[in-house]
């Protein structure tokens, strides 16, 4: 693995750019977009479809990796390359993942190999070669375990995080390929979502299936996210939609997802909640990211600047910083601090309202509000009647081998 240092003062064009001389506004020092009226940054280096952007180190640097077969390590102030690792595939890197609690990442690629990095010294720790194309892969939050999906096995493979070691393989696990597969903040559960349009819970303590969803989504998943809480998912989809699952309240049992309006234009290739659950952005094939606003379940703001299909994106934990990776080679980063004062978000703020609704408690009686996402048929206690009584939910210890 050859891994570039790159020195934010130097005058070389990063590896894979283009030679011609270009001006501070295409090197992306704060560019401005007309059409969303939000600033935004745009990073150039990738010489191919971006895959995968990740903001990271409390938002100084964003990781990417590209169909160049290249992972960058980018300097979010001066839009710079910091680190370039090249050659660590021989294939399109299809994502790549920070470990938490570390100074480490995992890429995986059409190659069949994932590789874990060093993002501070470039050092390869690790690569392990499984059977199949890598499309997807994800940490668990407290950093010990990675999960990647492989075709077309239609299986999810759950190893080691310090070694690689495969730790459970769970073969034929969807119909069809295998678009994104994301470990639950608890790290209890691993979700997968695929071209046969379902979505999968797979407990990593029971070693099997205990959610099994029929989406109702008419073409591919291609992308879920958790909140941090875990209460709730949400699916992407080709058929340019996107839907929220009570995961908590088993609700989608019986009435399915909660379609979120007024949608994308092309298909949704992908989606990620900020940690507060307030906020949910998406990427599309319509060249745009959209921001929706989960107290209304509404889109508030259109992010438009890519010349082709959005491929990722995620969102800072503060809400202040969106970066999109897009198959026109570059990385966005779409500075959101002050979108509450945007015209557009005012007015439709003003014409959907809140979302807020208030209840009374069966229990002590008392009105409480509740936002549109979390409205259930279950939820008809207040928070303090539910935090006395105990969870409904517990673990249940493996079973004596």
């Amino acid at each position: 693995m050859a891994s570039k240092n790159m020195d934010p003062l130097s005058v070389e064009e990063p590896p894979g750019g283009e030679k011609e001389e270009r001006t501070e506004e295409e090197r992306g020092a704060g560019e401005w977009s007309q059409e969303s009226q939000v600033p935004v940054k745009v990073l150039r280096a990738h010489s191919d479809a971006v895959t995968a952007a990740r903001l990271c180190f409390n938002n100084r640097c964003v990781l990417s990796c590209s169909s160049d077969r290249t992972a960058i390590l980018w300097d979010v102030e001066s839009c710079r390359p910091l680190r370039v690792f090249d050659g660590l595939h021989s294939k399109t890197i299809t994502e790549c993942a920070l470990i938490p609690n570390s100074n480490r990442a995992v890429t995986v690629s059409w190659d069949k190999n994932m590789v874990a990095s060093d993002l501070e010294t470039g050092q390869t720790l690790w690569r392990w070669r499984q059977a199949g194309l890598l499309t997807s892969c994800s940490a668990s939050s407290d950093g010990r375990l990675l999960v990647c999906a492989a075709d077309p096995q239609n299986g999810v493979y759950v190893s080691d995080a310090a070694s690689g070691l495969t730790l459970h393989h769970v073969s034929d696990h969807h119909r069809s390929t295998i678009t994104r597969c994301r470990f639950d903040p608890q790290s209890q559960r691993v979700a997968s979502v695929s071209a046969d349009r379902s979505v999968k819970l797979w407990d990593l303590l029971a070693q099997k299936t205990t959610v099994s969803i029929d989406s109702n989504h008419s073409n591919v998943v291609s992308d879920c996210c958790f909140t941090n809480n875990g209460h709730f998912l949400c699916t992407a989809s080709w058929d340019k939609s996107l839907k929220l699952w009570d995961l908590q309240a088993g609700g989608f049992r019986s009435h399915g997802g909660t379609s979120l309006q007024r949608g994308h234009e092309g298909s949704v290739s992908s989606c990620s909640f900020s940690a507060d659950a307030n906020l949910l952005v998406s990427g599309s094939y319509d060249r745009t990211v959209a921001l929706w606003d989960m107290s209304s379940l509404c889109q508030t703001l259109i992010l438009k600047g890519h010349s082709d299909w959005v491929t990722d994106v995620s969102v800072s934990a503060d809400r202040k910083l969106v970066a999109s990776a897009s198959k026109d080679r570059t990385v966005r980063l779409w500075n959101t601090e002050n979108m509450e004062e945007i015209p557009q978000v005012l007015e439709r703020r003003r014409t959907e309202g809140t979302g807020i609704h208030i209840l009374k408690c069966e229990e002590c009686g008392k009105p409480f509000p509740v936002s549109r996402l979390q409205t259930s048929e279950l939820l008809t206690r207040c928070v303090f009647c539910r935090l006395k009584s105990p969870p409904a939910y517990r673990p249940q210890p493996p079973p004596l081998m």
